[in-house]
């Protein structure tokens, strides 16, 4: 049995729509939604409901918050840990990660969505399967895994222009074998 720990913390891949104002807000995490929609086998995965925020009103302190939860989760049962994480400023954080995280036992993946799980078209489930699944196949190390590659940080950028992720110190679906 592979145990993953999912951290969310918010973003677009999580926002809901508020039918009172009309706009797509983070209010609380949805991911158990998203999950009930997956078959693991398996896989038990713990969920740690860090925040919810979206990802450009995200402070240093928060990405302290997250290499945190990280830690915690790689100092417990974990075979994997999958990051929940706003695309805007996903790259920041995995920078963080990288640099302070050390040699880490485990792949710790953050993946986002360039839009929400509610709406039609979304990248969200898409990209919550491959982070998952991306846990039991990468070496150990941080990357962002999204639209069908892993990226491995440092060096991961989001290309505006593409609506992906670029860059990284081991491009493609062949960022390291596990």
């Amino acid at each position: 049995m592979r145990h993953v720990t999912l951290i969310t913390t918010g973003g677009t891949i999580e926002k809901t729509y508020d039918e009172m104002t009309g706009t797509l807000e983070n209010r609380q995490s949805i991911v158990r939604r998203m999950l009930e929609q997956l078959r693991l086998e398996e896989t038990t995965v713990s969920i740690v409901e860090l925040m919810s925020k979206d990802s450009l009103v995200m402070t240093e302190e928060d990405r302290v918050h997250v290499l945190e939860a990280a830690q915690s989760a790689l100092a417990g049962a974990a075979d994997g840990v999958v990051i929940l994480h706003g695309t805007d400023t996903l790259a920041q954080t995995g920078e963080l990660l990288a640099s302070r995280l050390g040699d880490v036992t485990a792949p710790v993946v953050l993946a986002g969505a360039m839009r929400p799980f509610e709406m039609v078209r979304s990248d969200a489930l898409q990209n919550l399967t491959e982070a998952v699944f991306a846990t039991g196949v990468l070496s150990p190390g941080v990357y962002c895994v999204a639209h069908g590659r892993a990226l491995r940080f440092p060096g991961v950028v989001k290309d505006r222009s593409r609506g992906t992720f670029v860059g990284g110190a081991g491009t493609g679906a062949g960022a390291g074998g596990r």
